[in-house]
């Protein structure tokens, strides 16, 4: 076995380290619902900790969701490949969020009022582009196992995934839409999606370059 192939097997990672950092991704992940719950039980969500709670859950939706952005430009500026194997993890639990989100807002602030329900989606442009923004975001979910991806086909699969790049945007806008006094929040993760969309448009139009 010549030096290459030495320093390559050493310098990979064991399947204990794989475990440990998956481990610590999930509960990197995890966090914010155990800290949020913290704060209800302790009375620290404001006056309202209902609208607080639903709000704030959503809004790690979409950290998470621009999290799973920003891994492939991550993996190919430091050059770590190994990184994009997280994108799905992340991506589960952006959805696991959002879903929370929504299940909160339906259960806990309109009780499973469906007429009502209805009569917002119809009526707040906020809750209309968050309700497609998860419509769409369900088929990617529903998706996200090796086995759909052999029944798709690898084509099929990545033109459903290709969705997230209209999920993302609707729900920047749908936050933005919902706050009423401060817009900075929305307006800088409007601002680091535009800069991940940026990077893709210009990796691909590299790549395209390069090939020509």
């Amino acid at each position: 076995m010549d030096a290459t192939v030495k320093r390559l097997v050493r310098k990979r990672p064991s399947k204990t380290q794989d475990n440990l950092v998956y481990a610590g991704v999930w509960l990197a992940c995890f966090a914010p619902l155990v800290w949020l719950a913290w704060r209800g039980f302790s009375g620290d969500l404001g006056a309202n900790p209902i609208e607080a709670l639903i709000r704030q859950i959503g809004v790690w939706g979409l950290r998470l969701l621009l999290v799973g952005l920003a891994i492939t430009p991550a993996a190919r500026i430091f050059k770590q490949p190994r990184l994009v194997r997280f994108r799905r993890t992340v991506g589960l639990f952006a959805f696991s969020y959002i879903a929370l989100h929504l299940l909160t807002y339906i259960g806990v602030d309109l009780f499973f009022d469906w007429n009502q329900l209805a009569k917002d989606i119809l009526k707040r442009p906020f809750i209309t582009l968050g309700m497609l923004g998860f419509a769409l975001l369900v088929p990617l979910a529903v998706t996200s196992t090796n086995g759909m991806i052999r029944r798709l086909g690898r084509r099929t699969w990545q033109q459903i995934h290709n969705l997230i790049y209209l999920i993302v945007p609707l729900g920047v806008v749908h936050y933005y839409l919902l706050v009423k006094a401060d817009h900075r929040p929305p307006l800088v993760y409007g601002a680091i999606l535009a800069a991940l969309l940026g990077w893709r448009a210009w990796d691909r139009w590299g790549r395209g370059k390069a090939s020509a």
